[in-house]
């Protein structure tokens, strides 16, 4: 598995991230076993970068990685979390999480203050068991984001410059928020959802060219678009960014398998492979429940795929000149 730098850091990632949302039961719930065989699948076949935050089944996908890497040598693991969300312990009174199949036995507020940092990062030190935090994130900012700056970004700052923490910057889906964190502010790494895919290129527009002006890494997630892009072949009520898929979704998702197989390729190897094409792009995240989703997606990672499909594609009208070069 290649790594790349983030930055101007010394943090290194594999090109293909670990994504522990799912390991906090999102959508369905997971069990300890279940997931502690995907990790050890994804270490076995070289992936060393696990993305992770307290958001993820209130604190569960933090406690399941920490489990995890206490069994792996510290130094050769990356670590990537969040702040933002603090965990305030409530009763569950019966009550099931709103976004993760788990018991409601916390609730989040949102706290982008340096003391909410702080504790934040202190919180998930303790949840994983780790001593050091390699990336930390600003999380879904999007409507706190003055607070984010004014407080919480001086915070990751004061962290990465204590030696706590490796590479700071933030995790969105806003390209513009995010062009203007890349432009104006000293991070090493933004975390991109959904907006760098084969269905959604626009962060070509701005965040991109930024991104590379300022020496600054981007790591993609959410590259399947919530699942469309996961199959070779979309079916209609597959979900699209966290949302049943339209029909003119799913025929845009289909005319772009067409071209995939017309080259030998599915779907998914095509969604893997497109966001490292640009320079910028350090790594693709990917959440992985099981080791068959681990091993499947690990599968068509290694895909090589042809120049010709991305020339193809856009012949058809099917990728941003801007994100073709």
């Amino acid at each position: 598995m290649r790594t790349r730098r983030l930055g101007r850091s010394t943090v290194e990632v594999t090109e293909l991230g670990f994504g522990t949302g799912p390991l906090g039961g999102l959508y369905e719930p997971l069990d300890d076993a279940t997931a502690a065989e995907a990790l050890s699948a994804a270490w076995d076949h070289g992936i060393r970068f696990f993305d992770t935050a307290p958001h993820y089944g209130i604190g569960l996908a933090e406690r399941r990685l920490g489990d995890f890497l206490r069994t792996r040598p510290r130094e050769a693991v990356t670590l990537s979390t969040k702040v933002g969300r603090l965990l305030v312990p409530q009763d569950p009174a019966g009550r099931t999480d709103e976004s993760f199949e788990v018991p409601a036995t916390h609730r989040r507020e949102w706290d982008f203050s340096r003391d909410g940092v702080l504790r934040s990062v202190e919180d998930s030190l303790a949840r994983t068991g780790a001593d050091r935090v390699d990336v930390l994130l600003l999380h879904d900012a999007e409507n706190h984001f003055e607070d984010a700056l004014r407080t919480g970004l001086p915070a990751l700052a004061e962290l990465r410059a204590q030696g706590v923490v490796g590479a700071v910057g933030a995790g969105m889906h806003d390209t513009a928020l995010l062009t203007r964190l890349v432009r104006e502010h000293d991070v090493d790494v933004v975390m991109l959802s959904g907006r760098w895919t084969l269905l959604d290129q626009r962060a070509a527009h701005d965040l991109l060219p930024a991104c590379a002006e300022r020496g600054v890494s981007l790591l993609a997630a959410s590259v399947f678009n919530s699942g469309l892009l996961s199959t070779p072949r979309p079916s209609p009520g597959a979900f699209f960014d966290y949302a049943a898929a339209s029909p003119e979704v799913v025929h845009r998702a289909r005319r772009v398998a067409d071209v995939c197989a017309a080259h030998g390729v599915t779907l998914p190897e095509a969604a893997l492979a497109f966001p490292l094409r640009h320079p910028a792009v350090a790594g693709v995240v990917v959440g992985m429940r099981s080791a068959q989703e681990v091993r499947a997606d690990l599968a068509a990672f290694g895909k090589e795929v042809p120049e010709q499909l991305w020339s193809d594609l856009l012949a058809e009208g099917l990728l941003d000149p801007r994100a073709a070069a």
